[in-house]
């Protein structure tokens, strides 16, 4: 899937199966490989990393559906200062949430921590969890299409 605006871009896709062979564990066989790709104005980075199983993974498409039909509410710093997801995952790789609704677009919050943050921000000087985000601008049309893609892309890996 395709997220970007004019300063911002970020895609998103699942590879495959952690472990390709399906063992005894449900569990582990439903670990996602997903490849991202990542251009801001600081610079352009990618990763691949078994960040998501399967059943998360089908939680994102419906979070941008939910995201474009006005159901997520947009959110801001916390007590703290610190900004927390609408949607995350038992891996703190990647996460969601909304900046900003205004008319028929969002400002969408990718949230992108350890494995899946800058080269810049990994390591004991990263950025905390969830604090490093990549901001688009998107109409609603773009967050169905992207919804659209990430349902294409997790066809081939159902739950095993």
């Amino acid at each position: 899937m395709l997220l970007n605006d004019h300063a911002n871009r970020v895609e998103l896709c699942p590879l495959g199966y952690q472990f390709p062979r399906a063992g005894a564990d449900p569990y582990d066989d439903n670990w996602l490989v997903i490849s991202g790709a990542v251009t801001t104005p600081a610079g352009s980075w990618s990763f691949a990393d078994p960040c998501l199983l399967t059943g998360e993974a089908r939680e994102v498409s419906a979070w941008l559906r939910a995201a474009a039909a006005g159901k997520v509410a947009a959110t801001g710093l916390d007590a703290e200062g610190e900004l927390s997801p609408d949607t995350w995952f038992i891996e703190p790789v990647l996460a969601f949430s909304l900046a900003d609704r205004t008319g028929g677009w969002v400002v969408l919050r990718v949230h992108l921590s350890l494995e899946g943050a800058p080269p810049w921000e990994q390591g004991d000087n990263g950025a905390d969890i969830y604090q490093f985000v990549v901001e688009m601008r998107l109409d609603t049309a773009a967050l169905l299409e992207a919804a659209d893609q990430w349902e294409l892309g997790l066809a081939p890996f159902p739950t095993r």
